[in-house]
């Protein structure tokens, strides 16, 4: 059986017990949110003293708890398991199941299933978790639907760091691996390239797609694939929904509305597919609305969509990097640094520079640049002029793909080898 401790989010569920709250853990699909509720957690609360009677498990994806996916149903069942004033907690697999298309896209329909989950928190004795893989209906909504009593903890991927911890041996080549098909748990268990290629490639059809088609009634199924083509394939790179629609209409030759496209986009967001990485005024302390980032969830979900035909390392590792960066709990922005430089006539213009991630932990900031590689002096100094831009004292670090130890120039930027940053949580914490 493949075990990998997931420590960063095993803590989170037990530091919220018995808070009075509704833990929603929520995730992109076979992520390993079931293996963290029903096996990790479970295992935790049985090392504590919790009663095997006391732990209430309910898969609502399983179709041997179909009946379970109406609200009335599931209440009168976990009730009737409620026998004495000791404490029970409740597990709840994939809670969309229980919510109806109707419910879903009528704001005026009260949705039953948050209404159940509320009147069965008001016991004295009870404690509930539940998972989900639908933002729509889950983390943008919790703090409404739940009055106040939903707790939100987001599960990732496998992070290098923890599939290394399974995979052993020399880090290099097994960032290469984890690099080309991802962290999704279920990858470790196969025993071939090929076979690694046609689970993850099963996952959009079989599993992610299907899950979008039969909640929204999608009207255009291979528009959501080709706009999942080009998300995929520019990964990292400016974007908005006019762009994407001109992209789609170009390569395609349909024509497509700028509205079905932004629709379709929340979709696949709101599955966690992608994330969004809005653009941040460093000096003016302020957001652009448009364009963002989109980055994908697991960079081998992304890869083996694109056929494995797209291996610019260097986008690949800037994905890796956001996507680290995210599951360590970080919010996560694209800097932007207006400065300006003396050309060589003596004119003075003000250009715009970008800095890959600025990150955001309690009220200090981080900026971080991706580079693949500092083989010249010229682009040495390409990768810190923005840096350099910012006039404050936060930490500046410059992410490489080397083996050397972390080292800080006469500038004050910290340089970080790529596998130390992701095999040590703590690495950016420390300061030089």
């Amino acid at each position: 059986m493949l075990i990998i401790q997931r420590d960063r989010y095993l803590k989170q569920l037990v530091d919220r017990m018995d808070n009075g709250l509704i833990k929603v853990v929520a995730g992109i699909r076979r992520c390993g949110k079931s293996f963290l509720l029903f096996t990790l957690f479970t295992e935790y609360l049985k090392s504590i003293g919790v009663q095997d009677d006391h732990i209430i498990p309910i898969a609502l994806d399983d179709d041997l708890n179909e009946k379970y996916r109406d609200p009335h149903e599931l209440s009168e069942y976990i009730r009737s398991r409620i026998k004495d004033s000791e404490k029970y907690y409740i597990l709840l697999d994939e809670i969309q199941y229980a919510i109806t298309r109707e419910e879903m896209h009528n704001p005026d329909a009260p949705v039953k299933i948050y209404s159940v989950l509320n009147g069965l928190q008001r016991l004295a004795n009870t404690d509930i978790y539940v998972t989900g893989s639908n933002s729509k209906m889950l983390s943008k909504d919790v703090l409404t639907e739940f009055r106040g009593r939903g707790d939100v903890i987001e599960i990732h991927p496998f992070t290098f760091r923890e599939y290394y911890s399974y995979a052993g041996g020399d880090r290099i080549s097994a960032f290469e691996e984890y690099a080309m098909f991802g962290g999704m748990p279920l990858v470790l268990k196969q025993k071939t390239d090929n076979a690694k290629s046609k689970y993850l490639a099963g996952l959009f059809e079989e599993v992610y797609y299907k899950d979008i088609q039969e909640r929204y009634a999608i009207r255009h199924p291979d528009t959501l694939a080709e706009l999942t083509d080009v998300l995929c394939s520019s990964a990292g790179s400016l974007t908005n929904v006019s762009k994407l629609t001109k992209t789609l209409c170009s390569v395609k030759g349909t024509k497509y509305t700028e509205e079905t496209i932004g629709t379709y986009l929340g979709y696949l967001s709101d599955a966690y597919l992608f994330r969004v990485a809005k653009r941040y005024d460093v000096k003016g302390k302020k957001y652009f609305e448009y364009p963002v980032k989109y980055y994908c969830e697991d960079i081998g979900l992304r890869n083996v969509r694109l056929n494995l035909r797209q291996q610019e390392e260097t986008h690949i590792m800037e994905n890796i990097i956001y996507n680290e960066l995210i599951s360590r709990g970080y919010s996560v922005d694209v800097g932007v640094v207006r400065q300006t430089e003396t050309e060589a006539d003596g004119k003075r213009s003000q250009k715009t520079c970008e800095i890959d991630f600025v990150v955001n932990t309690g009220t200090r900031k981080i900026y971080i640049q991706s580079a693949l590689s500092l083989s010249t002096q010229e682009k040495q100094k390409q990768e810190a002029r923005p840096l350099l831009a910012v006039n404050d004292f936060f930490q500046k670090i410059i992410i490489s793909k080397t083996t050397m130890k972390p080292w800080t120039d006469e500038f004050g930027i910290r340089h970080v080898g790529l596998y130390d940053f992701l095999l040590n949580d703590a690495l950016i914490e420390q300061e030089p």
